[in-house]
């Protein structure tokens, strides 16, 4: 089965623009990439199907490039997949000392820690592993992220 990648706002998009330039995800365009003086979306989804390998062979890069980022802040992923592993994180090249790797606790959800991380503003992305989310869901994450001037994106895996 091929991986399937959908994007399903085109205003999701700017999140990615760095990656866009590279082909790292080939067949996406940003057509606001063009336009001058835009604020990047808050939140962000990709959403991946297929074989699980092949779905982490498209978001190791995209995680690698967040990893490296020019910025003092971390690269939070919340509630990844186990087979998210440390050493899977090794094998894809990613910079682990960049990198905080959370799960909810028995009191608090995943959507609780992702709006936390956010929030503390001390990560400048925070990718969370949520499903599918509501407008509500939407909001909450845009605010947060609003609030500690980081990003947001999750991940869809079907």
């Amino acid at each position: 089965m091929q991986p399937f990648i959908h994007a399903p706002q085109q205003t999701q998009l700017p999140l990615f623009e760095a990656f866009l330039a590279q082909p790292v995800l080939p067949g996406l365009k940003a057509k606001e990439a063009t336009r001058k003086n835009t604020q990047p979306e808050l939140f962000s989804e990709l959403s991946l199907r297929g074989a699980p390998g092949h779905c982490q062979s498209l978001l190791a890069p995209i995680l690698r490039e967040l990893s490296e980022e020019d910025d003092n802040r971390w690269l939070t992923l919340i509630a990844p997949p186990g087979s998210l592993t440390q050493a899977w994180l090794r094998e894809a090249g990613l910079n682990r000392e960049r990198i905080l790797l959370l799960h909810p606790g028995v009191n608090q959800s995943a959507l609780q820690l992702a709006c936390e991380a956010l929030r503390l503003g001390r990560s400048h992305t925070v990718v969370s592993w949520l499903g599918s989310v509501n407008q509500s869901t939407r909001q909450q994450l845009q605010r947060a992220a609003a609030t500690g001037n980081a990003q947001s994106l999750n991940i869809r895996l079907g």
